[in-house]
């Protein structure tokens, strides 16, 4: 490792990328129960499926956030995530960038990459789980 230094950080920089998840998960989860109706049309699905992927989403996000069963919960929202790029490369037809920066799959597997680094790492020491473990 180059900058060894660094490595006393790592719990910092983990809370950080489980903060950033949050962030996403959480509105877009949030985004997904409230307007149900226009969401559903917005992405191709029932009403019903887009009020369970919204309910998904938000306790995933909640889940990463927290630190609370991140490691299930980033594995949850890594399954969303290959559901959006599916939709996008073999319905849509979305190239890796697309029409626009949303519109492409770059980001959810930006996303997807994100939540396999809490998957693999537990999410560091910094969460409301590491304080029922001591």
């Amino acid at each position: 490792m180059m900058f060894r230094q660094l490595s006393q950080f790592t719990d910092v920089a983990l809370l950080f990328l489980r903060l950033m998840i949050g962030v996403v998960f959480l509105t877009s989860g949030w985004k997904h129960m409230t307007n149900a109706e226009a969401r559903s049309k917005d992405i191709g699905m029932s009403k019903r499926f887009t009020l369970f992927l919204g309910l998904g989403e938000f306790a995933g996000g909640l889940g990463v956030t927290s630190g609370v069963l991140a490691q299930p919960a980033s594995v949850g929202l890594i399954l969303v995530m290959l559901g959006a790029i599916q939709k996008k490369i073999f319905l849509w037809h979305s190239g890796f960038w697309g029409k626009s920066e949303a519109s492409g799959w770059s980001y959810d597997l930006m996303l997807l990459v994100m939540c396999l680094v809490i998957a693999t790492t537990g999410g560091g020491r910094l969460g409301l789980q590491s304080l029922w473990s001591r």
